[in-house]
């Protein structure tokens, strides 16, 4: 640790006090050492300070009193930024305990996969699909006409629906796992497009799916949520959960 000479010290109080001052700061954000250290070595430079001033030209109160201030100032300095991380801290492991309340629930956030399941009549053993829920969100002022376009794992387009005009925001939608002909089809994975336009211009459609939540985790970018299908997002991209 750099101590003032004592020519600087005697010839520019002012200075020897911003130095003293910067020193303790510097000491103690180099070793990460506590309020009470970095005081200890303010204080020893001051004091090395005032047995080397000039007789003649002795420290002002006022320059005294600045001393002080800028370690009062770096001391409450340090202390906000260990608060500071304490309440992030808390924030983080607060956030984890509420997003693990989702588990086990299916939230809906950006993505384009379905997931067509038969449902069996006990009494007939007759299988019907499953409706599937979505969604498709909307920029501000919405859309004049909305088509959305599922296909099959091969690519194949298995149904078009045509939405006509949807407001901003996010827009439930449920297929019941029926082609274009009525057909019903085969159980299994398939994805779904968004194609929006308005006043005659394309307008931005995001998709938005429903999958299960398996996982809660914390990371260094926040809370992540892991789901069923292997995916992980940030506790932001959830826009609701069933």
């Amino acid at each position: 640790m750099a101590i003032p000479s004592t020519s600087n010290v005697a010839n520019d109080p002012a200075a020897a006090a911003a130095a003293a001052a910067a020193s303790a700061a510097a000491a103690a954000g180099a070793s990460g050492t506590t309020n009470a250290d970095s005081e200890k070595r303010f204080l020893k430079l001051l004091v090395t300070q005032l047995n080397n001033q000039d007789p003649l030209n002795p420290m002002e109160n006022a320059e005294l009193t600045s001393q002080l201030a800028q370690m009062s100032t770096v001391s409450g300095i340090e202390q906000l930024n260990a608060t500071l991380s304490g309440l992030v801290n808390q924030t983080g492991s607060s956030q984890v305990l509420q997003a693990a309340s989702l588990i086990g629930y299916a939230v809906l956030s950006p993505g384009n996969a379905l997931s067509l399941e038969m449902v069996e009549d006990k009494a007939t053993g007759v299988k019907t699909p499953k409706e599937v829920p979505f969604a498709v969100e909307l920029p501000a002022k919405g859309a004049t006409d909305v088509t959305v376009t599922i296909t099959d794992a091969n690519g194949t387009k298995v149904r078009t629906m045509e939405l006509g005009a949807l407001p901003e925001g996010a827009n439930g939608v449920k297929w019941d796992g029926k082609n274009d002909a009525g057909e019903v089809v085969a159980a299994g994975n398939y994805q779904f497009s968004v194609a929006a336009t308005g006043a005659g211009a394309a307008v931005k459609a995001e998709a938005l799916t429903f999958t299960q939540v398996a996982a809660v985790k914390q990371g260094a970018n926040g809370v992540t949520l892991d789901l069923s299908t292997g995916k992980s997002i940030s506790l932001s991209d959830v826009r609701m959960f069933l």
